[in-house]
């Protein structure tokens, strides 16, 4: 009757008593992540955490889901140490946002051994009721071709060739192709990484002094906008194909140029911000 309708509602109750302190045990974990981990595992897990600790499982994983800390998911990172990144990354970036008059900018790599990979595939009907993409486990190799490839930063149009290798001859060889569609008065700029083959070239740019090279920070061949390309490339045409030789598969990659470029675009380059909170989400940063 004092309390109203409020009063049908239960009471705060104390609950069971916690067996372990949450703030302690949340410290105890963060410090166990940074030790290395039994002999013969890779990374820790839930159960040689709690045995190493003399906890529960459950009150680890109470811990790990709260502090959002998720042992089997992983990103990697690469991390450039050229200590010209700076300067390299600028010269790059500025052909991409503000390339010179009148000049080409081509950004070129090549994709080596490309496998001709021969299996079954189909459709599946699994047992919960969904028709998925079925592709067996087994399969025969046709060997491997090399893909070289110039993107047009401009336009986004791709100039491809097929190799059985990718030697530096094939490399100027495909150079060749190239510059050979391009008035010799008008100024190219290629982008490269730092691959081997592609340095130790100055006979042939001597032969072509309006070509001129700019690499990549070492480390940093994600700079070079034909990545992009060959991403979408190996998703369209790589990714669950089958080719009964090399020859087959050397078509499909041709015949995917051709398409591409029916509708090719300029890929719009976009720096992504690292935030505060990207940054924390460490288990270094977590500790601190």
């Amino acid at each position: 009757m004092e309390g109203g309708i409020a009063a049908l509602h239960d009471r705060a109750r104390s609950g069971k008593p916690p067996i372990y302190d949450a703030g302690d045990l949340r410290d105890r974990i963060r410090k166990q992540l940074e030790l290395t981990p039994p002999e013969g595992l890779s990374s820790w897990d839930g159960r040689t955490l709690a045995q190493a600790l003399g906890v529960s499982d459950d009150a680890i994983w109470r811990i790990l889901r709260k502090e959002g800390i998720q042992l089997r998911r992983m990103r990697s990172w690469c991390v450039s140490t050229d200590p010209e990144f700076a300067a390299k990354a600028a010269d790059v970036i500025g052909l991409y946002l503000g390339p010179p008059t009148n000049a080409l900018v081509l950004s070129i790599d090549e994709k080596p051994s490309i496998q001709a990979l021969e299996r079954k595939i189909g459709y599946v009907h699994t047992s919960s009721g969904k028709i998925v993409r079925g592709i067996k486990s087994t399969y025969r190799r046709h060997g491997t071709v090399n893909l070289f490839a110039a993107l047009n930063v401009a336009t986004g149009v791709i100039q491809s060739k097929v190799t059985a290798v990718k030697k530096r001859p094939d490399f100027q060889a495909f150079l060749d192709d190239v510059v050979a569609e391009v008035p010799v008065n008008q100024e190219i700029h290629v982008i490269l990484d730092n691959y081997a083959t592609h340095k130790r070239n100055d006979d042939w740019l001597a032969r072509h002094p309006n070509v001129h090279f700019h690499f990549t920070p070492t480390s940093a061949s994600w700079l070079n906008q034909v990545e992009i390309w060959f991403g979408i490339f190996t998703r369209k045409t790589l990714n669950g194909a089958s080719f009964q030789s090399t020859e087959q598969l050397t078509q499909a990659i041709k015949a995917f140029v051709k398409h591409y470029n029916k509708t090719a675009a300029p890929f719009i380059w976009r720096k992504r911000e690292a935030r505060g909170a990207q940054l924390r989400n460490t288990i270094v940063n977590l500790c601190n």
